[in-house]
């Protein structure tokens, strides 16, 4: 590997460390602090877990939206609509039956 790719690559991955640290921290800071309201709270915190998705994708998993990179999207997309589909399955059978009860 040659150096000046080696140096952007470090570079890269500090950027996504420096980025995931402050979209981590900010977070705790709101929840800590309570200064919103909770429901600006959790926009502030559903915003920095999106954000966080994108640096996660972005710097550590290095898939972005250039065209040999899509099928890697395309494949994480397609798992995590099946994860959600079956957390929020077993979330409403486990409703459905406790009403029930």
């Amino acid at each position: 590997m040659s150096e000046p790719s080696y140096q952007r690559e470090v570079r890269g991955y500090l950027t996504g460390f420096g980025l995931a640290l402050v979209l981590t921290l900010v977070p705790f800071a709101l929840v800590l602090r309570g200064d919103l309201s909770p429901l600006a709270t959790l926009i502030v915190l559903g915003a920095c877990g999106l954000a966080q998705f994108v640096v996660q994708l972005r710097f550590f998993l290095h898939i972005d939206l250039r065209r040999q990179k899509r099928e890697d999207l395309q494949l994480i997309l397609f798992s995590a609509l099946l994860l959600v589909i079956m957390a929020g399955g077993t979330i409403w059978i486990i409703g459905n039956l406790g009403m029930r009860m």
